[in-house]
Parts: C-alpha cells; structure tokens; sequence
C-alpha cells in the first residue's frame, strides 16, 4: 500500500518539533508500505529552514529508507511574526503540497492531519482526483484551541473555520483522534467513524537508568535537583508560571530547564532577567535523537498548559516521552492526561495556573529523591503496558490495511 501523507509540521527523528508521524511512518516501511510525505521545509518549532531542503523536482531526500520519501513543498516563511503571517504559511503550503501531491503517482489512501487544518483541504482534494480514501487525523481541536487562547477573534473567520471543521470531518472516510478526549467535540461536529490513536512514546529510545552526567556538566547542573520542560514555548504553555515558581524556589538547589522555542521565548527571557532568575536556564530546542540524553539528565519533568477547560482534553506528548524516560511528572494540566499519570502514579498533579503549587511539588520531589525516582519507573513501566509505540503503532497500521481492504 501507498499511502500520502500531507503535513506541514513533519519532524524526522533529526529535527525539533514532534515525530509521531515519522516513527509511524518507519513502523509502515517495516510492514512492507510505502509511505511518501509532503511538508514544509521550515521548521514549525523555530521557523529556520529544515535540514532537508526543498529540491525544484520535488523529488525524495535520503536518509529515509527505499519505503519513505519526503518532499518539501515551498512556503511563505515567516509564520513565527504574526497570526496573519502563519495564515499565509498555512495556505501556501495548502496550495504548494496540493501541486506536488499531484505528481505523486499509485496512491492507495491520502492521509491529512490537523493543525494547521488547512493542510486538511488538500488531503481532501487529492483524494478526490486520486480517488483514494482519505483518513483526517485530528492532533489538536482547530479552531476551538484558538479561540480559546484568544489568537481566533474574529466571528466571520470563527463561522468559517468552524464550518470547514465540519466539512472535512463529514467528508474522511475515517478519523483519528490522539486523545479520548477529542472523541466526543469531533463526533459532535460531524465525524461518523473516529477511531482512536494515542499519542505516546518508544520506550526502546530512553534508558531509565542513565544519569545524563554528561548534560549535567554541559549545562552546570552536578548539584542541581534538576526540572526540565521540553517542548513549544507559545502562548497556551502558560511558562510564566514555571518562572513564578521558580522565583518560590531560589533557597533551594532546584534548577529549572527550559528547552524549546516558540513565539514567546523572547519574552519568557527578559522576564526571567528582570526577575533576576538564576535558577532558570533556558535552552534551545534540540531534535528527538538528544532528547533521551537530556532527559536523562533530569531529576524530575514538568507539563504545563493554560488553566483553559479545552486543553482537559489533551494527551500531550512530552509527557510520554518524561514517562518513557522514567522521569516524575510535575503535571499542571487537569483532565485526560491526569488520569493517565494518577493511574500509573508517577507525578503530582498541580492545579493549572498556580505557581504556588508547581513550586510546592516540585519542592516535594526534590526533598524524597528515592520517591521521586520511584514514580519514574512506575511511569515508564505504565507506559510500557499501555502506550508504547510500538503498541499503538500497529492499532495504526492495521486500522490503514482495513481502510484499503473496505475500498
């Protein structure tokens, strides 16, 4: 089976940014598919260009195996400056992989995903000329997520991007949600056959009992009872927070890491100076293969989303990766994902929004280390039995071998 992938946001394994789609995509060449993805050749984490240019022809890039090409398709990049710049990326991309798509002969099934949602018309309209089935995976809930930031104001632009939500939802064959949270908006809004496919973690990347001595020394950090947070540094991760704790924590030996980029990283920097925060590091976002070295560098992790009843919904994948890596949680995002971590038992859970209680967990685990390193390998051992991407991977492959079978 071919099958197309469109996706803006595509990270390989030696990019920041998350790589759900490309390990899924190494686990469909395994089972003898053939998988070619269409995505930006700008980074969506930092906005700099990809290490994989975009080629004129359009053609494949190495590196990926005989069974998985990647071509990049040209954009307008500059969606880090505003909201109307990342309009613009969005849709020259939605126009430039919908050209390349076409070229892109013997396809057996189209697969979009969302956001940007954009990217959704053009895996639609490609499988209506190539006729092939069309799977719509929905990572985030678009437009609700943006207008509950705040960043999706307008009430013409709201009714429209609801109502191509709708449209494409009505219009996939089937569609995969990563949370059971986003089971019930989507069917609300349209979706008939939602299948569930959860976010997770290759458990095979991380070694639970490397002591990352060698970040610890890159980054000053022997005697530190080390907290990193790894992913986006945009407005829905609430990181002023994570300062505010950290500013309840400077008569400890608590070290706060933050690793990423995003649109307020500037911000959250000049913050942390004002502040006159040196228990705050801040580091750039690093690709998935130095993750595991990274993490083994920590003491403890933390997920952090804006108290906003939507994000209850989310399973965000740095979690499973700090499980995977047998790290405790410090966890200030209610809902779906705390059910996860209160059931494996492997962090605290915080109440969103309050730096108060971040600092207070975080200072728990820092004063019972032997606790704190037992809740990381109840995680990783959580994760193991039950989110594991291997596990989840072949839920995927087989629901794709069903969609070409039914056709």
């Amino acid at each position: 089976m071919h099958i197309l992938i469109i996706h803006q946001a595509f990270a390989s394994l030696d990019e920041p940014g998350g790589t759900r789609h490309h390990e899924f995509a190494r686990l469909l060449a395994v089972r003898g598919h053939r998988v070619t993805v269409i995505a930006s050749p700008v980074s969506y984490i930092t906005g700099t260009p990809s290490p994989l240019r975009p080629t004129p022809t359009g053609r494949g890039e190495g590196g990926e195996g005989r069974n998985i090409t990647i071509l990049r398709a040209s954009v307008y990049g500059a969606h880090h400056k505003s909201f109307l710049h990342r309009v613009v990326t969005f849709l020259s991309f939605m126009l430039s992989s919908f050209w390349l798509g076409l070229g892109v002969r013997n396809v057996d099934l189209i697969w979009g995903t969302s956001p940007p949602i954009f990217q959704g018309i053009t895996a639609l309209c490609l499988s209506k000329v190539k006729r092939a089935p069309f799977l719509f995976e929905v990572r985030d809930l678009w437009p609700q997520f943006a207008i509950a930031v705040g960043v999706l104001k307008n009430p013409v632009l709201i009714r429209l991007a609801e109502w191509l939500e709708s449209a494409l939802y009505r219009s996939a064959d089937k569609v995969v949600v990563n949370s059971p949270g986003f089971i019930e908006p989507v069917t609300g809004r349209g979706a008939k056959r939602v299948h569930l496919i959860s976010n997770s973690a290759d458990p095979s990347m991380f070694d639970p009992q490397a002591d990352g001595a060698e970040f610890r020394r890159t980054h000053n950090l022997q005697d530190k009872f080390a907290v990193i947070y790894a992913g986006a540094h945009g407005l829905s991760n609430d990181l002023t927070v994570v300062l505010e704790s950290a500013r309840l924590l400077t008569d400890t030996n608590i070290q706060m890491v933050l690793v990423g980029d995003g649109k307020e990283k500037p911000v959250l920097e000049r913050r942390s100076q004002e502040m006159k925060l040196s228990n705050v590091t801040f580091l750039p976002p690093v690709p998935k293969t130095e993750i595991p070295p990274l993490l083994a560098g920590a003491d403890a992790c933390i997920a952090i989303l804006k108290p906003l009843e939507e994000y209850r919904l989310t399973y965000p994948n740095k979690v499973f990766d700090y499980m995977a890596a047998g790290r405790p949680v410090a966890l200030a995002i209610d809902g779906v994902i705390r059910e996860v971590v209160e059931a494996a038992r492997c962090g605290y859970f915080v109440e969103p929004g309050n730096p108060f209680a971040l600092a207070a967990a975080i200072r728990r685990l820092a004063e019972d280390k032997m606790e704190a390193r037992e809740m990381g390998l109840r995680g990783r051992e959580y994760l193991q039995e039950n989110f594991s991407r291997d596990k989840v991977g072949t839920q995927l492959v087989d629901l794709l071998e069903s969609m070409r079978r039914s056709t």
